[in-house]
């Protein structure tokens, strides 16, 4: 039953998270993207806040200045800032594809920075994993795409913040990372704001898309992180791919993207590549 629970809670949030990129990649036509950071930066970091405080948590301590949570931090202002232009500059299908990517190179830095022990299975099904990327986003080809460039920044960033948390001492809660990482990236989105031009003024179905991406994203967060703290991690974590065939449905549905055979070959290697290092991970701690 804690499998069953952790599953449902983790598809759940893959769908928040496919419903806010739907909302940013909406309201980006006419609002930039240091304008989204910086909104969506400042409402996470209240919602956690608001969250701390109900719970009873001190929200900042010394090692907010620490090297760890500055890591971290670059993680989060790189991987958020990458995927956020992804979702505005190219089409919602690809960006989510390229991010499935994100487990391939956490094993890979665990292995390199964190010296866990990694196979050359898991290294091969890494790499196996980096061609489906390379089909998704197709270099050198007709269909390139160079905005799907910043989705593979995004995979970058979001995998160092990953990997600083996976080494972050028990003080440094989920809670206390959250208003962390969304306060980081705050000064990112009024720096891109300042060299842009300055912001605009939202309008009223603008300013609830944005509230309900806030709403999403920061619900999403605090569903994963419940499936990931439920039954086996080798059982749930797959099932973050379903996000793939969320953003898929979204952007034929919605946006009236086109999907080709590259795209859905990339597409499924990389979930394949994704399944198989799990599958090892999870054999590897039984």
């Amino acid at each position: 039953m804690e499998n069953l629970r952790g599953i449902g809670l983790m598809i759940v949030a893959m769908a928040a998270f496919t419903l806010a990129d739907t909302f940013i990649k909406q309201v980006s036509d006419a609002i930039p993207v240091g304008e989204i950071l910086t909104v969506l930066g400042f409402g996470g970091m209240l919602v956690f806040a608001l969250w701390g405080k109900l719970v009873g948590q001190t929200l900042f301590g010394r090692d907010f200045f620490s090297r760890l949570n500055f890591f971290r931090s670059l993680g989060e202002i790189i991987g958020t800032f990458g995927f956020v232009t992804a979702l505005a500059l190219s089409p919602i299908s690809s960006a989510s594809a390229i991010l499935q990517a994100t487990p391939l190179v956490i094993t890979l830095g665990a292995a390199l920075f964190l010296r866990e022990p990694v196979g050359w299975r898991r290294w091969s099904a890494s790499l196996v994993g980096f061609i489906g990327v390379l089909l998704i986003v197709q270099p050198g080809m007709a269909t390139f795409e160079p905005a799907s460039l910043f989705a593979v920044l995004g995979v970058i960033g979001l995998s160092i913040r990953d990997l600083a948390t996976r080494v972050a001492p028990k003080s440094m809660t989920s809670i206390r990372l959250g208003v962390y990482g969304f306060a980081s990236v705050i000064p990112s989105g009024l720096l891109l704001l300042w060299l842009n031009g300055g912001a605009v003024v939202p309008s009223t179905t603008e300013s609830l898309s944005l509230a309900l991406t806030i709403a999403l994203a920061t619900g999403g967060y605090y569903m994963l992180t419940l499936a990931m703290r439920m039954g086996d991690v080798s059982i749930i974590a797959p099932f973050r791919y379903v996000r793939i065939l969320f953003a898929i449905a979204i952007g034929i549905l919605v946006f009236e993207e086109s999907i080709d055979i590259w795209m859905i070959l990339g597409s499924a290697i990389v979930i394949a590549s994704g399944l198989y290092t799990f599958a090892r991970e999870g054999k590897r701690r039984s």
